[in-house]
Order: C-alpha cells, then structure tokens, then sequence
C-alpha cells in the first residue's frame, strides 16, 4: 500500500496588527497657573541637530502670533532681552532683540528670564512641533503608566494558556512559532509582553487572535490556501473557493471574521477534524 506523502509545510511570515494609540489630553499651560522656577525645552525628535534656532520676532516668512481670546485679535510676539513681555503692543522704547537657541536638542531658561519662559511656553506657535517643555512630574506619570502597564500584560502572560500564548506570539514571530516548545512560547511570551505592552493587552482581548491563528496553521498545514495576492481562500485539495478577502484589511484578521458566519462555521469544523 503506498504511503500517503506529507504535505510540506507553508511559512507564515509575521502579521501586521493596527494598534489605535490612547489619545492623551494635553494640558494646556496658562497665565494663571504660571510658576517661577527653571525650565527645560527640548526639540522633537529622534535626530537631534547641534544648534536650532526658532524665530524670535514677527516676519512675513516667518510668522509670530498669537491669537488672544480676551481681545479678540491676534498680537504680534517678539522676543526682547530688556523688555517684560512677549507682546510688541506692551513693549516701550527700543528693543534689544535675542535669539533662541537649542544647542545639542536642549534650551534651558533660567528662572530670572521670564519674557522668554512665557514665549516658549505659553505662546510661541513652534510649541509641540519643533519643540516641548519638558516637565519632570508629567515624565514620571507617563513612566508609572507605563510600568503600570508592563505589571498588568506580565500577569495576563503568566497566566495565559499555551494555546492562547501561540496564537499571540505568531502575530509577532510567524510560523516560527509552530516548532517551538511549550517553555520557547512562554518565555518569548513574556518577553513580548514586557517590550511591547500595550500590543500584548490589544491581542490578548481580541476575541479574534485564536481563530486567526487557527487560520495560519490551516494555512501551514496546506488544508487551505491562500492566493499570492493575498485576496482570497481555497481548499488545499480541490482548489474550490472559500472567501474572498474585503478590500485593504488583513487576510488572516479577515478570515477570522468569516468563520463567524453560518458558512465559515461549517469550514471550521471540517478544517478542525484535518488539524
């Protein structure tokens, strides 16, 4: 009787998941919570250049207003070392104009300089584009979120069952994960869940992430096929079609989605019965 030849495995690379980032509100500064002290400035961005400087006056290239509510009108800025205020229509007499200046990504301001505090903070249009105030209490509350959020994806991967724990990991690692150990999956698991926490938690309640792995290893195990254009599915055996993929959304989230349906049901249980 001739053996039944195995069928060779099919590699999954990687999938993409689209992770919605939490809006933070920001909290604008203003004239009546203004405190006296030092402050920070930091330019935005990874790449930081040696020296930047941001206009300090009001020109046509390089517009410098601010938008007053109370006054219903926009009021020229300028940056003036012997003047008290910021707004041109409050400073008297000839002004003696300064530069900003970040040097190596950072402007510190000390606290004697207030003209040039309340520019930078309060009023200056670049703010939270070129640059931002850096504020070490806001700092330490992003850092205890964010630990706050490693703390509750580390729990969630500790407990987690492997089953579960594969179909999470094969988003990142593909079908790298089908011949790996039960120990493998738990440790790159939790390494997963601490470098990127908040993913984790994303899949981890996403109701779709097992039958999107359950598609994979069908996919892998050559029981249905998935066209090079990645559009649409079909019995391994007989190439007769199963689903096409909506236009522009991941295959696999895809068809987690249809074996949902009425259809798609019955082609899970037939799939389950072959894996």
């Amino acid at each position: 009787m001739a053996k039944k030849a195995k069928a060779e495995a099919v590699e999954v690379a990687p999938q993409e998941v689209v992770v919605k980032p939490t809006p933070v509100k920001e909290k604008p500064k203003t004239v009546n919570q203004w405190e006296i002290k030092p402050r920070t400035y930091l330019v935005k961005g990874r790449k930081q250049p040696l020296t930047l400087t941001i206009p300090g006056k009001h020109t046509r290239k390089n517009p410098l207003l601010f938008f007053d509510r109370d006054k219903n009108a926009q009021r020229e800025l300028r940056y003036a070392t012997n003047m008290n205020s910021p707004f041109v229509d409050e400073q008297k007499g000839e002004a003696t104009l300064g530069h900003i200046t970040f040097r190596d990504g950072v402007l510190t301001v000390p606290e004697e300089n207030q003209i040039l505090q309340k520019l930078l903070s309060l009023y200056h249009p670049l703010k939270d584009k070129k640059y931002y105030e850096f504020d070490s209490v806001e700092e330490a509350e992003d850092e205890l979120d964010f630990i706050h959020l490693e703390i509750e994806a580390l729990n969630a991967a500790t407990n987690m069952d492997v089953d579960q724990a594969e179909a999470i990991l094969r988003v990142e690692k593909g079908s790298a994960v089908s011949g790996m150990k039960s120990k493998e999956i738990k440790r790159d698991l939790l390494l997963f869940a601490k470098r990127k926490p908040g993913l984790f938690l994303n899949l981890a309640n996403d109701e779709n992430v097992e039958l999107r792995n359950f598609g994979i290893k069908a996919v892998e195990a050559r029981i249905i096929n998935l066209s090079q254009d990645q559009r649409t599915f079909h019995w391994g055996s007989n190439d007769r079609k199963l689903f096409t993929v909506p236009f522009d959304e991941n295959p696999y989230s895809a068809l987690a989605a249809w074996f949902k349906t009425d259809e798609g049901v019955e082609v899970y249980k037939s799939i389950e019965k072959r894996l």
